[in-house]
């Protein structure tokens, strides 16, 4: 599905209602044991994981720990200055551009969810300010292109952005939600040659969006690129949810980009998922055998409420815990398929050779985590952590990027947004520059695909299921 240029101009389209999977009873699979996996042709109701109530959008509830958390006096008012840190890239070429990821918060979010922002006044909550401090924090970096992601109002940002020379698309999330994904780049600067849109409700992957744009450099039309923009299911229990829709993206970005060339990509956006957490891993590595982890902690979230973060909440375990930890953590054949494609399938391989960013220019520790990533890029009363990359292939090279703001400066304002800062997340900015003329299939792992049978339907094509078990 694609999505057209200038979209703000075009009259939305009608919501499709929301498609509801019911299944049969499941069958576990213990973690650490290798299953035997039958594939789920059944069409009958399924216990808790993906029943019709879990699945609708409206029926999960953010539940976090409650305790207070005792900090210095806030301030709402400081500075949102950050630095650029530089990279040595001996073999960039002067061929550059800069990318921006950011998730502004959607307006109507923020209302539904306002015990997240207790520690927020209220005047700094209000979308016509947020608005103008996110417009100008984009403009000040002028970056050449924009993936945004929880975005609400896009008319009315488009209008902003069109008369700064941008062009731009829209992609609305399906069933009740009234935000999406949308991009922007520099119409002087880059010509679109080809758009699509994914709506992850086709695959049985909930309501969440993703868009994929292969640009052409004016100046030089031999440079393409790739660039992917999507914001992952936020639930920290449906790890199996948020693998789905990952594995699908990178799928389709490999295809894409194979038809341009093998054109070089990034992959922005939030991935509701934390760098110590398996989805990083299969990001980062590319590959994972998921029945090694909790099913239900997959993207590590549930280890970034402010009072784990800082220390002022100790987990407490014993044994009967972790023991019925395992129980309920295991995997059934429809989590599996989900996750991996194929039930009878638990270690998924993507076929992209993917890094970060942030991770790759070395920052301090003021602003860095152990890996490399930034320490936080969202903060609210219940979320601290990182959860926003900018994934970068072979082809590309990051000379530098825009350092987050201190650690302890951003704890110091009790929570985002604040006076200088328009969202709960903080945006990343990368320079990337094209290396070397990309050769044929050097976006791609070799490995990835051995012992791979061609797909035998289209329907197999479609889904990421790289079995090496």
């Amino acid at each position: 599905m694609g999505f057209e240029v200038s979209a703000w101009l075009r009259t939305r389209p009608p919501v499709a209602a929301m498609t509801v999977l019911s299944l049969a009873s499941p069958k576990r699979h213990p973690l650490f044991f290798k299953p035997t996996i039958s594939c789920c042709t059944s069409g009958s109701a399924d216990s808790s994981p993906l029943s019709p109530s879990s699945l609708s959008s409206r029926s999960y509830i953010r539940r976090w720990c409650s305790t207070p958390i005792s900090r210095r006096p806030l301030d709402q008012g400081v500075d949102n200055v950050r630095d650029w840190v530089e990279a040595d890239q001996p073999l960039a070429s002067p061929d550059r551009l800069t990318i921006v990821s950011y998730n502004i918060l959607g307006d109507r979010n923020a209302l539904k969810h306002k015990d997240l922002y207790s520690n927020v006044p209220p005047f700094y909550m209000n979308w016509e300010r947020r608005k103008k401090v996110i417009c100008k924090e984009l403009m000040g970096w002028n970056p050449d292109i924009i993936c945004l992601q929880e975005v609400d109002r896009y008319y009315e940002l488009s209008d902003i952005l069109v008369k700064a020379g941008y062009a731009g698309s829209y992609k609305r999330r399906t069933g009740d939600a009234a935000d999406g994904c949308a991009m922007f780049w520099k119409a002087d600067e880059f010509r679109l040659l080809e758009g699509q849109s994914i709506e992850f409700k086709e695959f049985g992957l909930r309501d969440n969006v993703a868009q994929l744009s292969v640009f052409e450099m004016r100046k030089d039309e031999s440079r393409r690129l790739l660039v992917g923009n999507i914001h992952v299911l936020y639930n920290p229990s449906r790890g199996d949810v948020k693998l789905g829709q990952i594995r699908f993206l990178l799928l389709r970005a490999q295809i894409l980009s194979a038809k341009w060339g093998d054109a070089p990509l990034v992959l922005a956006g939030d991935f509701n998922s934390t760098p110590q957490s398996a989805i990083y891993k299969f990001l980062s590595s590319s590959k994972l055998n998921i029945l090694f982890y909790d099913r239900r902690d997959l993207s590590g979230q549930k280890s970034c409420h402010p009072a784990q973060v800082l220390g002022l909440k100790k987990e407490v375990s014993s044994p009967f815990i972790i023991m019925n930890g395992l129980l309920e953590n295991c995997w059934t054949d429809r989590e599996v398929e989900v996750a991996t494609g194929d039930a009878g399938c638990h270690v998924l391989v993507h076929p992209l050779k993917l890094s970060s960013s942030y991770a790759a220019v070395k920052g301090s520790r003021k602003t860095r985590g152990s890996n490399g990533e930034p320490l936080a890029t969202s903060y609210h009363s219940k979320f601290l952590g990182t959860v926003d990359y900018l994934w970068y292939s072979d082809g590309l090279v990051p000379t530098k990027v825009l350092d987050i703001i201190p650690f302890d400066t951003l704890h110091s304002t009790g929570s985002l947004p604040c006076k200088n800062i328009g969202s709960d997340h903080l945006a990343l900015v990368s320079e990337f520059a094209f290396t070397s003329r990309t050769e044929e299939g050097n976006n791609t792992t070799t490995a990835a695909f051995s012992g791979v049978a061609a797909p035998a339907s289209k329907e197999q094509n479609d889904l990421l299921v790289m079995d090496s078990c």
